[in-house]
C-alpha cells in the first residue's frame, strides 16, 4: 500500500463500481466546490490493472475523481492497493453502503473547530458550498443544552422548527425543560413536548408601527429569525407587555382627525361606541376612525359611522341617546393607566384581602347585619363565588343553614354561630374577581366598610408594573421618590427594587373605595329595582345607608330564616380563612 500522485485524467473506471445511478447535481456541485476550496481531503484507491498494464483502476472515490477533472487539477494523490479477485466489487458495495453523511451536531463541531482555526462563516460557506444562513443556522446548536446536543448526537434529531424554539430558549429554561422531559436511555425524545414547554409568545418587527425611540425607551430589543425565508423581516421579540404599551404610545401620538383608540372583546374583535355603524367600503370625510391591536399587537384601523346628531332649538347638541354630543365620537382615548391584565390582577388581590378581612378583622353585629343585606344586591347574586365554583340556592349555603337547625329541623342558634355563618356567606357572595362572579360596586363598599384595603398585597413587583403604562409607571417612581429613567424597563427594574425591602405598593387604582358616581350609579340602579316599601338612604359622602324600618321581632326572626336558607358552605371558609366566633 502506497501513496503516489497522478493526473486524475490517467485512471480508469471500474465496471464493478456499484454506484451506477448518477449523484444528484447539487451534491456534485458541492463535492466540486469543497474540492476548489481545499482539494481532495482523502485520497482516492486504486489498484494496478489487472490485464499487466501500466494503468490504475478507480475502487473507491470515482466522484472525487471527476471532481478533481472538473476543477482543473494537475496531480491528486491516491492510495495504490492490490486489485481483489472480485476487482474491488465487495469493496465498492461496503464502502458507499457503510458511508453516511454528517448529522447536524457533528457539522456544528466541525464548523466551530473551523472557525477556531480562523474560518470565517463566509470562508466555510463557500468550501462547504453551503449558504452563510445554513452555517449561521448550525451554529444555533451552541445555544443548546449539552445534555440535549448528547441525544441528538445519536441521531435523535428535532425538526427544524423545533431546534428554532429550543436555541432560542435561555439556559436555565432549557435545563428545567429537559429534566422534566428527559427519555430514558434507548429511547428517544419528545421534541415536541421540549419545544412546547420553552415557546415564548414572539411580537415581530414587521408588525411594529413604532420607531427606535419607543422601542428603545421600552427596552425592546430585536432578535433575528434565522429560520425565516432569507426574504423576510423576521425580527422579533419576547418581550410582550414592552411591545404593545410601544404600540399603545404610538396609537395615542398618532390618532388621526375624528380618531379613538377602541377596545377589543375576546375574539379580538374592535368594540365600536354604542350606536356606531361599521363602514366596510370607503370612508366619508364625516366618518370615525378607531385604532386597535389584534391579537398580533398590529395595530388595525376600523372605520364606524355614528347616528346624525339633533339639535334642539336651545342651541346645545345632542346624540339620538339624549347626551350632549362631545363632537360625536370624541375626545381620543389614551392608553388606560393599567392593562387588562393587570385589572385582572387588581380584582384577584381586592378579592383576597376581602375574604381575608371577612375572616379576621372585627366587625360590629349591626354593621355585619348591613353588610348581609347588601351583598345581596350584588351584580353576581344567583350565586357565582368569587371564591370559587358556581353552586345554586341550598348546594351552596347548605351546611351553614344546618349549624342553624337543630336535629328536628327547627331553628335554633346562637350568636357566635350566626357570626361565624354571616362572615362565611360573605365570603361565598363577596366578590371583586372579573367575570361572573364579580359583585360590583358593593363588594368595594363592603371592603371599604371593614377596612380591607389594611389587607392588600405588596403590588410592587414586575408581573403589576409591566401591566401601567408609561405614565402611571412614572407616576409610582415620583410618589416613591425615585427620578424616572429613560428607558420603561430601567424604571420598572428601579421599583422592584425599591419595593423589595420593607416598602410596600398598594396602587392607588386598588384601593376599595369606589368613586360617587360608581355608587350613585348603583343607588339608581336599585331604585329602578326596588319595590315602593323598601327604603334606600345614603350618607353625606355618597356611600350606602340603611334603615331597618319599624320591624318586629317575629318579623325579624323571619328575616333570618329567610337569609339562612340561601347561607354558604362554612366548613370549606372555615379551614381556608381561619373564620372563628368573636
Amino acid at each position: 500500500m502506497q501513496i503516489i500522485k497522478i493526473d486524475p485524467r490517467a485512471l480508469n473506471e471500474n465496471s464493478d463500481d456499484a454506484r451506477q445511478s448518477k449523484s444528484s447535481a447539487q451534491a456534485d456541485a458541492l463535492l466540486l466546490a469543497t474540492v476548489k476550496a481545499v482539494g481532495i481531503i482523502q485520497p482516492p484507491v486504486v489498484s494496478p490493472q489487472v490485464d499487466g498494464g501500466n494503468g490504475y483502476t478507480i475502487q473507491a472515490g470515482h466522484r472525487r475523481v471527476h471532481a478533481a477533472i472538473a476543477a482543473g487539477l494537475k496531480e491528486i494523490e491516491v492510495l495504490v492497493e492490490e486489485a481483489a479477485n472480485d476487482n474491488g466489487a465487495m469493496r465498492s458495495i461496503v464502502e458507499n453502503i457503510a458511508r453516511e453523511p454528517l448529522n447536524p451536531v457533528d457539522q456544528w463541531r466541525g464548523i466551530e473547530r473551523l472557525v477556531a482555526l480562523g474560518w470565517t462563516e463566509e470562508a466555510i460557506a463557500v468550501a462547504l458550498a453551503l449558504a452563510v444562513r445554513q452555517i449561521r443556522k448550525l451554529r444555533l446548536l451552541a445555544n443548546v443544552l449539552p445534555a440535549m446536543l448528547e441525544q441528538m448526537a445519536l441521531g435523535d434529531m428535532p425538526s427544524e422548527q423545533q431546534l428554532k424554539i429550543i436555541a432560542a430558549a435561555g439556559e436555565v429554561e432549557q435545563k428545567e425543560v429537559w429534566k422534566a422531559h428527559k427519555p430514558k436511555k434507548g429511547d428517544t425524545a419528545a421534541w415536541w413536548s421540549i419545544a412546547n414547554a420553552l415557546t415564548k409568545k414572539r411580537m415581530y418587527a414587521k408588525d411594529a408601527s413604532f420607531g427606535d425611540d419607543l422601542r428603545e425607551a421600552y427596552g425592546i430589543e430585536w432578535v433575528e429569525d434565522l429560520f425565516a425565508p432569507a426574504d423576510q423581516d423576521s425580527r422579533y421579540t419576547t418581550n410582550v407587555e414592552g411591545y404593545l404599551g410601544a404600540q399603545h404610545e404610538w396609537m395615542t401620538s398618532n390618532l388621526p382627525k375624528r380618531g379613538a383608540i377602541v377596545e377589543v372583546n375576546s375574539w379580538g374583535q374592535p368594540e365600536l361606541p354604542k350606536k356606531a355603524a361599521q363602514v366596510y367600503g370607503k370612508p366619508s370625510k364625516s366618518d370615525h376612525a378607531g385604532l386597535y391591536l389584534d391579537r398580533d399587537g398590529k395595530v388595525q384601523t376600523v372605520h364606524y359611522r355614528m347616528p346624525e346628531a339633533v339639535k334642539p332649538k336651545g342651541g346645545a347638541v345632542f346624540g339620538t341617546d339624549g347626551a350632549i354630543d362631545e363632537e360625536t365620537a370624541a375626545i381620543p382615548k389614551a392608553r388606560p393607566d393599567v392593562t387588562q391584565k393587570g385589572q385582572d390582577m387588581i380584582g384577584d388581590f381586592r378579592t383576597d384581602a376581602l375574604h381575608d378581612a371577612l375572616s379576621r378583622a372585627p366587625i360590629e353585629d349591626d354593621l355585619l347585619m348591613a353588610l348581609l343585606v347588601l351583598a345581596f344586591a350584588g351584580q353576581n347574586v344567583r350565586v357565582d363565588s368569587g371564591a370559587g365554583g358556581a353552586l345554586y340556592g341550598g348546594a351552596r349555603f347548605g351546611r351553614h343553614v344546618a349549624r342553624l337547625l337543630t336535629e328536628d329541623g327547627r331553628l335554633s342558634f346562637d350568636m357566635d354561630t350566626v357570626r361565624v355563618a354571616v362572615r362565611a356567606t360573605l365570603i361565598d357572595v363577596l366578590s371583586c374577581r372579573r367575570g361572573m362572579s364579580n359583585s360590583g360596586v358593593v363588594s368595594r363598599l363592603a371592603g371599604e366598610a371593614i377596612g380591607a384595603d389594611s389587607y392588600l398585597p405588596n403590588m410592587g413587583s414586575e408581573e403589576f408594573f409591566a401591566c401601567l403604562s408609561r405614565q402611571a409607571l412614572e407616576t409610582v417612581a415620583k410618589d416613591a421618590g425615585l427620578e424616572p429613567r429613560a428607558r420603561v424597563r430601567e424604571t420598572r427594574s428601579a421599583l422592584v427594587t425599591h419595593f423589595e425591602g420593607d416598602q410596600n405598593l398598594v396602587h392607588p387604582s386598588a384601593l376599595f373605595a369606589p368613586s360617587p358616581a360608581d355608587t350613585l350609579a348603583l343607588l339608581k340602579h336599585l331604585d329602578q329595582k326596588t319595590a315602593p316599601q323598601d327604603e334606600v338612604e345614603t350618607t353625606e359622602d355618597g356611600a350606602a345607608g340603611f334603615t331597618t324600618g319599624d320591624v318586629g321581632e317575629e318579623a325579624g326572626t323571619s328575616d333570618r330564616a329567610d337569609t339562612a336558607e340561601d347561607a354558604a358552605t362554612l366548613g370549606d371558609h372555615e379551614t381556608a380563612y381561619g373564620i372563628a366566633a368573636e
